[in-house]
């Protein structure tokens, strides 16, 4: 599916293809406020790092879920890093 998604390395709104699957995503459930990770996904090597709200996902170059350990909390980190 085209999804429109934030790049903050060019700094600039682009529209991607791709799919969000067991394979590439990790989901999360547990959430205080809209800004809280709602998914992590794999992406040509680069990762995608979606908000429970209507934000649109950051794609952060070179990065991959196993090198944050899966985790909720790096990738908010890691996407605060990139703002």
């Amino acid at each position: 599916m085209e999804k429109s998604v934030y790049n903050p390395q060019k700094g600039r709104i682009e529209t991607v293809e791709v799919e969000f699957t067991n394979d590439n995503t990790t989901w999360f459930s547990n959430y205080r406020n809209a800004c809280d990770i709602s998914m992590i996904t794999d992406f040509d090597g680069d990762i995608l790092i979606s908000e429970f709200g209507f934000k649109l996902p950051f794609r952060i170059y070179g990065i991959s879920r196993a090198d944050i350990g899966y985790d909720q909390k790096k990738a908010g980190q890691l996407r605060h890093r990139h703002k």
